[in-house]
């Protein structure tokens, strides 16, 4: 292989846990910067920006006036979630939306009990319920309403835009949402429970934080018109006008009376809250949260993992340690006796699926609630964990001679066979044998 070589093109990574996707690419490139395998990259992006005007050079920022690896990805991991992300160098960027719309296999742990403003182990509880009968059969049962085509409700904790602002600012500023979320229609392709966890034999907790009232209103009036829209959408498809029975309205009218009383008297505790010593400074709102960094920082609203970051030393940047680690075995959990059942779920979905919104709609129709408490992709695509076509995350800080062959040969796969990989790679996989899995179950 010539010296000279260029190499780009798309691989994939294990991201780790409590990461954001977009601090792995920065690990990537202050890895990749200084490499031999990518200096003939970095050495023709400087001959083609020497050539640009003066006024192309003067349009640069000063962060883009730094010479880097070009890198992006192929649709981003919550900091709560491990595994599969697509990374794509140099010109294979430009394949990167190819991967938006593939179908992904996710693995996922419900912890049964108590449901979250965010669907997963990082909110705050909304609900808690009963738990007892909750039993393996009862949850296969109730996984076969998911399967096939179904509608989802994005989360009120998501990246979801309404009139320009996230869904979640409204979350968090205890304001009502301008008008109803709409549901989406995903597909289902395989789903399947692959491990059960009795109480008191898994370490999984709830959070211990209550959202205030304000809160569980608005997140309260989401899932009222979640299932106004489900049961609109059955009509629909029944023959019959997709409006709310006599007994539905009324239900809905009663409830929507309720929800706005309590926002009213929400929104006057919050009115008054002032400092007894700050002479009459009005103390933030209980239900105001505190502003992130562009990363999700402070406060991260998305969803959950599979293990814990490896005690490997790597550079430290803003989005490195966005979440709180799972519990340790001697942490006191939050209720008496063994608590509540878990279990890890195994699913084939389309794209725009919200796996915690299973989580969380797989506990409502037990009537005990649920959250998600782990979450790793295990497929994109044609990309797996363990694949050919995806590395360890920290084989990056072992030294050239370890990632650098890995790479190269990732990205010479890619560029031998990509017209195959992005055209039959989810028409390939897209149905795999039922109880399959692209890696060993339990992760």
């Amino acid at each position: 292989m010539a010296a000279d070589n260029v190499f780009e093109g798309v691989f994939a990574i294990n991201k780790p846990f409590g990461m954001s996707s977009y601090q792995v690419i920065r690990d990537c490139q202050s890895v990749f910067n200084p490499s031999t395998l990518f200096k003939p990259l970095l050495d023709r992006d400087r001959a083609q920006r020497e050539k640009e005007s003066k006024y192309q050079k003067r349009r640069r920022s000063k962060v883009k006036q730094e010479l880097n690896v070009k890198m992006g990805h192929g649709g981003t991991l919550d900091p709560l979630a491990t595994g599969v992300l697509i990374l794509g160098i140099g010109r294979g960027t430009k394949s990167l939306h190819d991967f938006l719309g593939c179908t992904k296999t996710y693995e996922t742990v419900v912890l049964f009990g108590a449901s979250t403003d965010t669907y997963d182990r990082t909110g705050r509880i909304i609900k808690k319920g009963r738990y007892e009968d909750v039993t393996r059969e009862a949850v296969e049962s109730a996984l076969a309403s998911f399967r096939g085509r179904i509608r989802q409700v994005p989360p009120i904790y998501s990246a979801l835009k309404m009139e320009g602002k996230p869904l979640y600012e409204y979350a968090r500023e205890g304001k009502p949402i301008p008008r109803e979320i709409e549901t989406r229609e995903v597909d289902v392709l395989e789903l399947e429970l692959v491990e059960w966890y009795e109480p008191g034999t898994h370490n999984h907790r709830w959070p211990t934080e209550e959202a205030e009232q304000a809160e569980k209103n608005l997140v309260d009036s989401v899932w009222r018109v979640a299932k106004r829209q489900q049961a609109a959408a059955e009509a629909s498809e029944e023959g019959t006008p997709g409006r709310l029975t006599p007994a539905q309205q009324q239900e809905e009218e009663r409830a929507l009376a309720e929800y706005n009383t309590k926002k009213r008297e929400a929104d006057e505790r919050v009115d008054n809250l002032v400092t007894d010593s700050g002479a009459g400074e009005e103390e933030p709102p209980a239900t105001k949260r505190r502003k992130t960094n562009t990363e999700g920082g402070a406060e991260p609203m998305m969803s959950g993992a599979l293990g814990q970051l490896p005690p490997v030393q790597r550079p430290r940047g803003k989005g490195s340690n966005l979440v709180p680690p799972p519990p340790s075995p001697d942490t006191p959990p939050p209720w008496e006796g063994k608590g509540p059942p878990a279990a890890k779920l195994r699913m084939t979905v389309s794209s725009g699926f919200y796996v915690r919104n299973l989580c969380h709609d797989l506990g409502e129709k037990l009537g005990c609630g649920g959250l998600m408490a782990e979450l790793a992709r295990t497929r994109q695509n044609q990309f797996a964990l363990g694949g050919p076509r995806c590395m360890e995350y920290d084989d990056l800080f072992k030294g050239e001679e370890v990632w650098g062959p890995q790479v190269r040969r990732m990205l010479e796969l890619w560029n031998g066979s990509k017209a195959e990989a992005v055209q039959d790679g989810p028409a390939k996989e897209r149905s795999p044998a039922k109880g399959k899995s692209p890696v060993k179950a339990g992760r």
